[in-house]
């Protein structure tokens, strides 16, 4: 990686704003896509007619799939976990096999990420089944290893996206970025379409060029590929037809699935699909929605094409790009779910992505990290348009008297909630935002969402709202209000306490969450405004921002209001781990976790999470172990945990396929007998526990902040719960 310099930053003076685009043009164009992939063009046609606004209402029936707009897929989840390899592993010549250690360290096997129809089925299946087996990237991928049909797939096109959103201006870069990406599960043409597209949303900052944009992507792969050959084909047709749908029915006659390319073997996946890109590009790549629109009218793997097309469209135009058409950004209100072994940062949305990706780019340019926003508020509301996943609630209020959106607070931009007379006969105002998945992921589905709350008991809340000094502030009050999973269908509900504004207008809420919700996970988070005036009131509060610190101070395990024997694994309490186990019974009074073969992993928390102590109440190890209790934890394959094995009792670092002990001594313990186990971290000392008495100490800087797990070797243990809180109590 490159030094500081006092050079000219190589980046444009747009940098996070270009990136936040891209970000929504991505999460836009798969969601747009989404309900409709593989649905014969006619039949689009036919039901939808031309695509040009999201349909996910109108197909839920013919599709059987959910009536909402997002839902969890593998074409936001895979690009934005396989980026994670720049924090991971961080430097220009970040390797393939780097990218395949993060793949192990991110995707939990058959429950995330990727779609999961078989070795030899899909590419991504079959390329982690490699590298499961400890063959590396890029052979793990390779046409050697899993023939032609199986590499020259789609996946790496796809899901190269975040890369090359980390080199804006940097096509040399973003090249090198996504042909390493490509080369864990692909190789050839399937290798050729990532580079390609990786130039482009590289040069996609600099030029709105589109002609120029596509040179720039050739110039990078081979002038016979099949890539290559198409897209020129494409740009000669595009100017005899000068009529979209006469050049695509070209490419299904030469390029689309069942034909053959010119050396006979069946078309790659990936080819149809590209060329689909390239038809929407030169016909309508003068603007965000009819490129957009036109990608995804045309067919085939429509959310994968409107996801790679939303991206370059919205790198090359910007926020601005989304102005000028339909309401692309309401709806979304920045949500994205990405389902990886990192449960807490599934619950995302656009901003914090940008952020995340914008930082990691400065870093490759040898720029110093942003600061994050508002003294490292998790909502901050700055970057323009960006509501951060909030709503307002209940629906019969909006839009006619509540509305929210991105504004001017009294110091820095704010979420503006704007009331058009409103009285106390109305309903509170809720604006909210999810902490935990929605109702409709609680039960796993082709796309299983792995996910752990944002915010736990334990940790303090606080927030600023300020009001215009003509509202009638006397009658406005505010508090904080959480929402929790029950044993029932409804939801339960908290609130802090409520808060006048003052004279200044100016309202500070703070609130430290109580352990009050029986072990269920807390579902949304946000603020409840109540009107007290009887006369109509219009006007704007601001919220500022909202964060929360702190370490945890809860109890995890089996809810006391839930029955003893419960046959259901959509329990929310029950999903709030993220499971890498083979068997994790639903109809078990305590956690009872098994492993088939090798290493398993139960795993809950955030990144957030930096000092406390954990511990694993009447653990029983049903074999010999090493089975143990794992804090900091930062992925399938990265934590520390405290580990009972054969004699003794060990810390141990895993970073990423080695397991190397900080500390050991022994310890004569038995199978099938209750121990507590315990791990205190706390900045670089790690201290394990057995029974509440102190037995082994250990310093390590590595990892400073992330959840807890269980952690399970070949067989099984009983743990009756797990406690946490803060270090040094």
């Amino acid at each position: 990686m490159t030094g500081l310099s006092n050079q000219p930053s190589p980046l444009p003076a747009d940098h996070l704003e270009r990136v936040y685009a891209a970000v929504l043009g991505k999460v836009i164009g798969v969601y747009l896509g989404r309900p409709f992939e593989g649905w014969p063009r006619e039949k689009i046609e036919a039901d939808l007619g031309r695509v040009r606004y999201y349909v996910h209402s109108k197909t839920a029936a013919d599709s059987g799939r959910f009536d909402e707009l997002v839902i969890t897929d593998d074409d936001v989840s895979a690009t934005f976990m396989a980026v994670r390899a720049l924090e991971e592993h961080g430097a220009k010549e970040l390797t393939a096999e780097e990218i395949g250690k993060t793949w192990l360290n991110n995707v939990v096997e058959k429950r995330s990420v990727f779609a999961w129809s078989g070795n030899g089925v899909t590419t991504e299946h079959t390329a982690f089944v490699n590298l499961k087996k400890g063959i590396p990237a890029p052979e793990s991928g390779s046409i050697a290893r899993n023939g032609k049909h199986i590499a020259e797939s789609i996946g790496g096109q796809i899901f190269m996206d975040a890369f090359a959103m980390c080199a804006p201006g940097n096509p040399d870069l973003a090249v090198k970025l996504a042909k390493a990406a490509a080369s864990v599960s692909h190789d050839g043409e399937g290798v050729y379409g990532a580079m390609m597209w990786g130039a482009m949303e590289a040069e996609a900052v600099l030029s709105k060029d589109v002609d120029h944009l596509l040179d720039t992507g050739l110039r990078y792969i081979p002038s016979d590929s099949v890539v290559a050959e198409s897209t020129q084909e494409i740009r000669e047709w595009a100017r005899k037809d000068d009529d979209w749908l006469v050049t695509r029915q070209r490419i299904e006659d030469k390029y689309g699935p069942g034909t053959t390319n010119k050396h006979g073997d069946p078309m790659p996946f990936v080819v149809p699909n590209h060329d689909l890109k390239i038809l929407a590009l030169v016909y309508g790549g003068h603007s965000f929605h009819e490129g957009l629109s036109m990608c995804v009218s045309a067919g085939w793997d429509t959310d994968s094409n409107g996801g790679n097309m939303g991206a370059l469209l919205g790198i090359m135009y910007g926020l601005d790009g989304f102005n000028d058409g339909p309401d692309w950004r309401g709806p979304l209100a920045d949500r994205m779910l990405i389902s990886t072994a990192d449960g807490g940062y599934s619950m995302n949305n656009c901003a914090r992505v940008a952020f995340d990706l914008t930082n990691q780019g400065r870093k490759l340019a040898g720029e110093v990290p942003l600061k994050a926003p508002k003294d490292g508020a998790q909502f901050h509301f700055t970057l323009p348009g960006s509501v951060q996943g909030f709503r307002a609630f209940p629906p019969s209020l909006t839009p006619d008297l509540v509305r929210l959106r991105q504004g001017s607070g009294a110091h820095s931009p704010a979420l503006a909630i704007s009331l058009s007379g409103f009285t106390v006969a109305n309903e509170d105002i809720e604006v909210l935002a999810d902490t935990f998945m929605p109702k409709y992921d609680l039960e796993p589905t082709y796309y299983d969402l792995q996910a752990s709350p944002l915010i736990h008991p334990g940790q303090t809340l606080t927030a600023r709202l300020n009001a215009a000094k003509d509202m009638p502030l006397k009658d406005v009050k505010v508090a904080f209000r959480l929402k929790s999973y029950s044993e029932s269908d409804a939801l339960f509900t908290l609130d802090g306490p409520r808060c006048d504004f003052g004279d200044d207008g100016v309202c500070k809420l703070t609130f430290t969450i109580p352990d009050a919700f029986d072990r269920q996970p807390i579902k949304e988070m946000g603020i409840v405004l109540s009107i007290l005036a009887s006369k109509p009131i219009t006007g704007t509060v601001r919220l500022d921002y909202i964060r929360w610190t702190g370490s945890p101070k809860m109890v995890l395990g089996k809810p006391s209001k839930t029955s003893y024997f419960r046959w259901s694994a959509t329990e929310p309490w029950r999903r709030a781990w993220v499971n890498n186990m083979t068997t994790f019974p639903e109809y078990m009074p305590l956690f009872l976790v098994a492993q088939d073969v090798g290493e398993g992993s139960l795993m809950y928390g955030c990144r957030d999470w930096y000092n406390y102590k954990a511990t694993a109440k009447h653990m029983v190890n049903n074999k010999p172990g090493p089975n143990g209790l794992a804090a900091r934890v930062q992925g399938l394959n990265r934590w520390y945990a405290v580990m009972l094995r054969p004699g003794g009792i060990a810390i141990v670092k895993a970073f990423d396929e080695k397991r190397i002990d900080l500390a050991t001594a022994d310890f004569d313990w038995r199978v099938v007998l209750p121990y507590d186990l315990g791990l205190e971290v706390q900045g670089e000392k790690l201290k394990g526990y057995v029974n509440g008495k102190l037995v082994l100490e250990a310093s390590d800087s590595q990892y400073e902040s992330g959840g807890i797990g269980l952690t399970v070797n070949d067989g099984s243990i009983m743990v009756n719960e797990v406690e946490i809180g803060p270090a040094g109590e």
